[in-house]
């Protein structure tokens, strides 16, 4: 479950001086950290720490009061979701969000929900099924039928149906099993190794600084840590940037 390539230098995705704000409470302060091509880069913290307001700027849902967000180079800061997602930025949402009533299949083709090449899209339907085997088996069942580990997998997969350059993931483990956990894992580390970059925010450190290659401490909306993810894994002040706050963000 550790990661084998090579960190990345090239900015993907790059967040830039971004203050964020709900009401009259500041979330971030002047948050800035990036995004390196070919590389899995986790953003931990704990409850409080502005993680989830995070992910919201990225996917165009929240819209800051300054700075900017790039993507491979370009401006993407206020852009509608959509918009987002056609550039080439798949999520994988916390809590999964999947159409319960609805079987896999049709889960997995809302993911090319932007793609008008149909050839091409029941290729790639191949592909993460060839990926996800487990989920050829349930092709036909309804997605709310499944375990929470299974419907993390059609999350994923259906992330991966968009062809995205970028896969943003929120907390992918929260609530499983130990066992789903680490099979999870496993198949962030895979679909990085065969080429997406991906960007987690994650709070079980450990774990996820186990497959990342690079790492972000956010506390309270600003970055006190960041390093390469085997260095952070030995430092002590880890263990000190998940002890307060309660989760506004």
């Amino acid at each position: 479950m550790s990661a084998t390539a090579a960190p990345a230098v090239d900015p993907l995705l790059s967040v830039e001086q971004v203050n964020t704000f709900y009401g009259p409470v500041q979330v971030h302060f002047d948050l800035s950290f990036t995004v390196g091509r070919g590389q899995i880069v986790c953003l931990l913290g704990g409850n409080a720490s502005g993680k989830s307001t995070t992910m919201k700027i990225l996917l165009g849902l929240v819209k800051p009061a300054s700075g900017t967000v790039r993507f491979n180079g370009e401006p993407i800061t206020g852009l509608r979701t959509p918009l987002i997602v056609r550039r080439g930025v798949g999520s994988v949402p916390e809590a999964r969000r999947l159409f319960g009533d609805m079987t896999v299949r049709e889960n997995l083709l809302m993911g090319a929900f932007s793609r008008k090449d149909q050839k091409a899209i029941a290729e790639d339907l191949d592909r993460v099924l060839t990926q996800f085997p487990k989920l050829a088996e349930r092709l036909t069942q309804r997605a709310g039928t499944l375990s929470g580990g299974e419907q993390q997998m059609v999350a994923m997969a259906r992330a991966l149906m968009g062809r995205p350059r970028l896969i943003c993931m929120d907390e992918p483990t929260m609530g499983l099993s130990p066992l789903w956990v680490d099979r999870v894992l496993d198949l962030i580390a895979t679909i990085n190794r065969e080429g997406t970059t991906v960007f987690m925010v994650e709070q079980n450190a450990s774990l996820a600084l186990e497959i990342a290659h690079h790492a972000y401490v956010l506390q309270t909306g600003r970055i006190i840590l960041d390093g390469p993810a085997s260095e952070l894994r030995a430092d002590p002040r880890i263990r000190d940037a998940y002890l307060g706050g309660q989760e506004a963000a």
